[in-house]
């Protein structure tokens, strides 16, 4: 039979795939799983195993032969890997190994007196690996890992006994669209109604009237916010987390029998449907409708965990995790709004060095600005700070004049100080959320990203762009690897936060960028190598529209 896996789980296991400890290896490890387990750095497996102090240096130095490849092929569909033509190179990663087959057994065993369809979600896959007979069992154990242990932890989290999680609290479990959610079978299931001793029959009834009332507002303030993300944004990231989050919803309300909420439902004798406010039949713009409806939802989950409090001591935990992801997915969701509509004519984005003179620096930037260019970063690693404040005090009043974007490369510091519209990170820089504090509510922040869990991170630590890549190889950059055309094909597929190509791209290959869905571009040598810089900008600009060249 098939093994089911959750959204979360299917992604640690495509990262997982890109490890081996050999290159012609055509089977996913079991150590190289861990590391998938590490890569969804939001997943219960990782937040277990760095609990543990478990990452994923430690598993290297376990294991020094794992090497990550991008000869390997790591689309994970199920037990499916993509299969790619043997003229493309590489290995494809075709099964399972023994030691996995063997560890998502061993998991199995563990749950099952679980509801079927069963799907494993990371931390069955943790218990599975650390309940197994292999090295990887063994090491994760000596770190501390017991294995009942991890399922006491599963159980109480979720508030089951001898049941199974129908999603994680993290990334989204991927139910089929609208598909209805597997209901466990009330006679056996933890997550059946448990009726109250403590509450008297009255408040009983009251608790259960509020729960179904605040149920219902919930699931159709996530079902308005899932239908925004998905047909407005068309950001199948953020509705794929928004789905799951319903989903969890509904497994949660579960908890209380929809026959005795539709016997305490009062909706003719409710004093609150005759009372409206004149905001409530009005939106002037679809952004009103997101937040509303994400506020709805937030406040309905609060109502939900308050009342559930009478009727089952277990049930308000969940609903709380539930509201704090809200609180995540709303600023992804409204950071993705902002950031589209703020920079959907910025195109053509040039990295800046300061020149070998404050007067050249100006020049090629003014040029720059004439050519038409969107977005300039300064960045120079060999300028002093007070030579780097002076190249971007000039550019500040450059682009400001012209209406042109500014970012500081690196140093939000300097970012305030030369008030920029915002400044730009790499993975070993600064967080989002530090630079966010340095530069304030309102100046963007960008993010390097070379794989797609890290475009993905990006959006929900609150990023307004990312650049992605290295595409090609750079004249300006050296770059180790190149996740190339596959990435950007990836990130157009389910991202909609601004999105800029980087590394390589010139007039001959920006054809080739375009094809992947990515609109937008970050160049440095394709302009500043260039004879005539100015041209040079101003003939990509025209590619990116597709307006014709000069005659």
């Amino acid at each position: 039979m098939e093994t089911l896996f959750t959204a979360a789980a299917q992604r640690a296991l495509a990262e997982a795939a890109s490890w081996s400890t050999r290159e012609d290896c055509a089977e996913l490890e079991t150590p190289a799983v861990l590391l998938g387990l590490l890569g969804e750095s939001e997943c219960r497996a990782a937040m277990i195993l760095a609990r543990h102090g478990i990452d994923a240096a430690a598993v290297c130095r376990r294991w020094p032969a794992l090497v990550r490849s991008e000869a390997r092929f790591p689309a994970w569909r199920g037990l499916d890997a993509v299969r790619r033509p043997a003229s493309e190179g590489g290995v494809a990663v075709e099964r399972f190994s023994a030691g996995v087959e063997a560890a998502l057994a061993a998991a199995k065993r563990r749950l099952f007196d679980y509801p079927r369809p069963l799907m494993l979600a990371t931390e069955h896959v943790l218990l599975g690996l650390a309940d197994a007979d292999d090295e990887v069992a063994v090491w994760l154990r000596q770190q501390g890992l017991d294995p009942d242990a991890i399922e006491a932890e599963i159980h109480e989290h979720y508030g089951h006994v001898r049941e199974p999680l129908s999603g994680q609290i993290g990334p989204p479990v991927d139910f089929p669209a609208d598909e209805p959610v597997p209901s466990p079978d009330a006679a056996t299931s933890s997550l059946a109604p448990r009726p109250s001793p403590l509450a008297p029959q009255p408040d009983r009834m009251q608790a259960l009237r509020v729960i179904d009332a605040a149920a219902n507002r919930a699931r159709e303030g996530l079902r308005v916010v899932e239908d925004y993300v998905r047909f407005v944004l068309d950001d199948r990231f953020l509705t794929e987390h928004l789905k799951g989050l319903r989903h969890e919803l509904t497994t949660a309300l579960s908890r209380f029998s929809l026959g005795e909420r539709l016997a305490a439902r009062e909706t003719q004798a409710d004093v609150g449907t005759a009372i409206t406010t004149s905001a409530e039949g009005r939106r002037e713009e679809l952004a009103q409708v997101l937040a509303a409806n994400f506020t709805r939802v937030q406040e309905a989950l609060r109502s939900l965990e308050e009342f559930a409090k009478v009727l089952d001591p277990d049930a308000p935990a969940l609903l709380k995790q539930l509201r704090y992801r809200t609180y995540t997915l709303q600023r992804a969701v409204e950071i993705t709004r902002a950031s589209a509509s703020r920079l959907a004519s910025a195109r053509l984005y040039v990295l800046l060095d300061g020149r070998a003179s404050l007067d050249e620096f100006a020049a090629l930037a003014r040029s720059l600005v004439e050519a038409g260019v969107h977005v300039i970063q300064l960045r120079d690693k060999r300028l002093d700070d007070r030579q780097l404040l002076e190249r971007a005090a000039a550019l500040r009043e450059i682009t400001r004049a012209a209406g042109v974007l500014f970012i500081v490369n690196d140093r939000p510091d300097l970012a305030v100080l030369a008030r920029a519209d915002g400044v730009h990170v790499g993975q070993e820089d600064v967080s989002v959320k530090a630079a966010r504090t340095i530069v304030g509510p309102d100046a963007l922040v960008g993010v390097s990203t070379h794989w797609i869990e890290q475009s993905r991170q990006a959006v929900l630590d609150g990023a307004n762009y990312i650049g992605v890549g290295p595409t090609f190889p750079s004249q300006t950059k050296q770059f180790d690897q190149f996740p190339g055309l596959e990435l950007l094909r990836a990130v157009a597929a389910e991202i909609r936060l601004p999105a800029f190509a980087i590394g390589g791209i010139g007039p001959e290959n920006i054809a080739e960028v375009l094809q992947t869905g990515i609109g937008r571009i970050a160049v440095s040598g394709a302009v500043l190598i260039a004879a005539d810089p100015a041209a040079a900008a101003l003939a990509l600009s025209r590619q990116l529209t597709g307006q014709p060249g000069p005659t």
